[in-house]
């Protein structure tokens, strides 16, 4: 594809915008770089950086005015492929891309997508380690890692790449990987997305364009996911932790990931041998080992990665243990269904910590997991969708207990005998920040329980994102 002298807008200057605003660049484009916000907002080193490369700027909010003058125009993320501006443009000639359909388009080597409502990052994180273990020139990118531009001249037809891909990143996709990996898809981004079925045809888009060759990865524990067996002309395998399959594919088994493939069964490991914690992460692996399968990594690898990666970052992270009590930072946990699986992963008795700012979820199934879990001891209720939460939540009329907050005065040994006898968790509610979250979170547990940060919710208002919110959640627990 020829770039030279193409004029060429790219929206938005975060990760994906600015790789890019400097790659197209490189390649001989006239870029213009157009955001809505002012340039005191922006990263100032990376616009002078982008500037000293030849890129122009468009800031403020008319950002989207006069796009009829482009021939290309790349949409970040964030910018939905149906904002009227985008519409108009094409109609007088501009073609409409992104990052990862020109990446896609321009890339020499397989690669292998992953996507789904939680577990995507993960995942792909256990292929690439499975591959790079393989001895293979791989590489990982897309919503973790980096911006694929950032590696593309250096690929060649023997590297493998590993890309996450969000429902954004996929709504306007008209390719797909060589192996799509498809996994559990429920409900999210209802605040970006017009309704479920839109949301669950972005996520759909990593099969849709596939052909006999290629390869697709399905879950078959979730509804959405596996009827969209159906879209892809791919070679299927299927993935599940609840039922062993006759079809081929990777499943738990016995206490152990067995894989079928080729006529051939054998067990991957024992699960008791894999570092990664909680049970809904044995989908995640199996993905993985399958995915990885496909594209040449090695029993004996596959195994090394399992026994040792314990996983990301602000997923069910163990921060320490502070006085016999263990403390989780599970802040990447944005919807119920992360929060459901985040309490089911323990069974020690847990200290939640639930609640943030809205994404317009259903709050119904995590409400009876709460209440049917009897190993909750407190909830910290914080944030505008705590007051959801907490009606969604129903116990039965001989459940007693009640709401407050902690007394300071209250010993450890009366607030034992007292969680004790109590069904219902007791619920802490009123706290503004994390210092006051924590102490309250760490006055409440005793030893042997899990104090865990699971909220359910994004975490705008309080904080700036999931990671702020994370990295504020394990300071604290690091001064207690």
């Amino acid at each position: 594809m020829d770039f030279n002298d193409k004029k060429i807008a790219v929206l938005g200057f975060g990760v994906e915008g600015r790789s890019s605003a400097l790659y197209l660049a490189k390649k001989g484009a006239k870029v213009t770089v157009r955001d809505s916000k002012s340039e005191a907002d922006l990263d100032q080193k990376a616009i002078k950086h982008a500037i000293e490369k030849g890129v122009h700027f468009v800031l403020g909010s008319d950002y989207l005015q006069d796009l009829r003058v482009y021939d290309v125009i790349v949409r970040s993320p964030g910018i939905k492929r149906s904002t009227p501006e985008l519409y108009e443009s094409e109609k007088a000639g501009a073609h409409i891309t992104s990052l990862t359909q020109l990446f896609m388009e321009l890339c020499p080597a397989p690669i292998i997508g992953v996507t789904g409502t939680k577990g995507k990052g993960t995942t792909a994180s256990l292929i690439y380690k499975m591959l790079k273990a393989s001895g293979f020139d791989s590489y990982l990118g897309g919503n973790i890692g980096v911006p694929p531009f950032e590696f593309l001249d250096t690929l060649t037809n023997t590297s493998r790449v590993v890309l996450e891909l969000s429902s954004f990143q996929l709504q306007d996709l008209t390719i797909s990987p060589h192996i799509a990996v498809l996994l559990m898809v429920t409900s999210e981004h209802m605040d970006y997305h017009s309704d479920h079925t839109e949301y669950i045809n972005a996520k759909r888009n990593i099969l849709r364009f596939q052909k006999s060759d290629d390869f697709a990865v399905i879950n078959r524990d979730y509804l959405a996911t596996n009827e969209s067996d159906v879209l892809t002309e791919g070679k299927v395998f299927y993935v599940s932790r609840e039922r062993s399959s006759t079809q081929r594919g990777c499943f738990v088994k016995e206490g152990a990931i067995w894989m079928k493939m080729e006529g051939a069964e054998w067990k991957v490991i024992d699960v008791k041998d894999i570092k990664l914690p909680g049970k809904h992460n044995l989908e995640n692996v199996c993905a993985s080992v399958m995915a990885a399968t496909l594209a040449g990594a090695d029993k004996e690898s596959i195994k090394i990665v399992l026994q040792s990666f314990t996983g990301l970052e602000h997923r069910l992270e163990l921060v320490r243990e502070v006085g016999g009590v263990r403390y989780y930072d599970d802040s990447f946990s944005t919807t119920p269904e992360t929060a459901t699986a985040a309490i089911k992963a323990f069974m020690q008795p847990e200290v939640l910590i639930l609640g943030g700012s809205s994404k317009k979820s259903d709050f119904s199934e995590l409400g009876q997991v709460i209440a049917e879990h009897k190993n909750i001891r407190a909830i910290i209720g914080v944030g505008i969708e705590w007051k959801r939460i907490k009606g969604a939540i129903h116990y039965s009329s001989s459940e007693s207990g009640s709401a407050g907050r902690v007394e300071k005065s209250q010993t450890k040994s009366s607030r034992r005998a007292s969680l004790a006898r109590t069904v219902k968790p007791l619920m802490i509610e009123g706290a503004k920040d994390m210092k006051t979250i924590v102490q309250a979170a760490a006055k409440i547990a005793l030893p042997g329980d899990v104090v865990l940060l699971s909220p359910a919710c994004a975490s705008f208002g309080m904080f700036a994102n999931y990671k702020e919110r994370g990295e504020k959640f394990k300071a604290e627990v690091e001064k207690l």
